[in-house]
């Protein structure tokens, strides 16, 4: 998938080659949406250079400090993960200079990402028809919350409005009570996984066709397929979708639920059960202790379990209040239920022999943080790897490394620049 203007860089001596060797993405983007689609490619192996203004910078720099006390442009760990393994440079639009450096960037560059609201990137001077006169041959790829087409294109979203309109927080929470949404910014990391797969379809295009183009997504229409059952319930059955917390409706099953176990000295701890057999069920009352229940004919069936799994939720909390939340899902999965600990940062990094054995956690070093692991791609390759080789850049750490081997201005033309404040 070659095709960026430099040549392939060659693979290190034993190591498996990264799939995106090669390619360079100019990277305009910041918050998470877009950092999160490119913070993928350079994983997978692609030159990413992270394109920041020190008067417009990226708000991910300033929040979440390691050191609150003491922030710095640099000390937020969750920008360190967002931009992970891509090259940082500083450029000045507003001066003639920053901006040609950013013209030349684009010009040897495969791809172009950002995610400001629709129409800003134009407005800085680098619309649609400017980027193909820069570089015939651009995947230029714009993440908005509405798209650049349609009534709303202008209106500003962030991941959990984003949420809201593409009906994902109506479906969340308990029937009886409002919608509890997501405190996490869900849409912002999927609007960036949809990302990612369309640059490389950009790419895949590219190379067979040899035609750039601009791919326009829309964050809330990444959220909208992930409301496909209940829409096509209402399509085909005319029914309205019914919030049920954690309980299952079609299929209708009970238990289907998380409980409360023993907690522990940092925080309350849960498990979730599901029985969906008869015999699950009966391995659960047998691990549980519960042969009264078991017995109940308010929980005979499983349609029985479901009209009365108000009391059964209960009755089961009764039994796993006292119970180590972990020996207990072992004890359930030894038995052929299903049982899953809601794992907190601690257990997923520290205790879970899984995630260990596939090397999901991996460490890298950051100039100011040190070093630290980070969550890594949930993909195995046979014939291929992905990398963990450093935290984000400094603030402009990459630009003199850039302008001149990649761009060709001598050294003191680069000192030139940055005297005058263009980079």
């Amino acid at each position: 998938m070659t095709d960026a203007a430099t040549p392939t860089a060659q693979p290190q001596a034993g190591l498996r080659p990264l799939p995106l060797q090669g390619i360079r993405v100019c990277d305009f983007s910041w918050i998470v949406a877009g950092p999160q689609a490119t913070r993928i490619l350079a994983d997978l192996g692609a030159e990413v250079v992270k394109v920041e203004n020190e008067s417009y910078l990226d708000s991910m720099r300033i929040g979440l400090q390691s050191n609150s006390e003491r922030p710095t442009y640099n000390g937020s760990g969750f920008h360190s993960n967002l931009s992970r393994n891509k090259l940082g440079v500083t450029a000045n639009l507003h001066h003639p200079k920053g901006r040609e450096v950013v013209e030349r960037l684009i010009a040897q560059s495969d791809v172009v990402v950002e995610n400001y609201s629709a129409g800003a990137f134009g407005r800085m001077g680098f619309s649609w028809e400017r980027l193909q006169q820069l570089n015939p041959r651009i995947i230029y790829v714009s993440l908005s919350g509405y798209g650049h087409l349609g009534r709303d294109n202008s209106y500003v979203t962030w991941g959990p409005t984003a949420q809201a309109v593409s009906g994902c927080t109506q479906m969340s929470g308990m029937p009886d009570q409002p919608p509890a949404g997501w405190g996490f910014s869900y849409l912002d990391h999927t609007a960036g996984f949809y990302g990612a797969i369309a640059i490389l379809m950009g790419l895949h295009h590219r190379r067979r066709t040899g035609e750039g183009q601009h791919i326009d997504i829309s964050q809330i229409e990444t959220g909208m397929v992930l409301c496909g059952i209940p829409v096509l319930d209402r399509q085909i059955n005319g029914r309205d979708y019914v919030r049920i917390g954690n309980h299952s409706r079609y299929p209708a099953i009970a238990p289907h639920h998380t409980y409360r176990c023993r907690d522990d000295e940092l925080s309350d701890r849960w498990v979730a059960i599901v029985a969906e057999t008869d015999a699950q069920w009966r391995g659960l009352c047998e691990e549980l202790g519960m042969a009264a229940l078991a017995s109940d004919a308010r929980f005979a069936t499983n349609e029985d379990r479901v009209r009365n799994q108000g009391a059964l939720d209960a009755a089961i909390t009764e039994r796993t209040r006292d119970r180590d939340a972990a020996e207990l899902m072992y004890a359930l999965q030894a038995r052929g239920v299903a049982a899953g600990l809601c794992q907190r940062t601690d257990d997923k990094m520290e205790r879970d022999p899984q995630l260990r054995e596939r090397g999901f956690y991996r460490t890298a070093p950051h100039a100011e943080l040190g070093e630290h692991r980070f969550e890594g791609i949930p993909i195995a390759f046979e014939r291929a790897r992905w990398r963990m080789d450093r935290g984000a850049p400094l603030l402009g750490e990459d630009t003199f490394d850039v302008l001149t081997r990649v761009l060709d201005y001598s050294v003191e033309e680069v000192v030139e620049l940055q005297t005058e404040a263009a980079v």
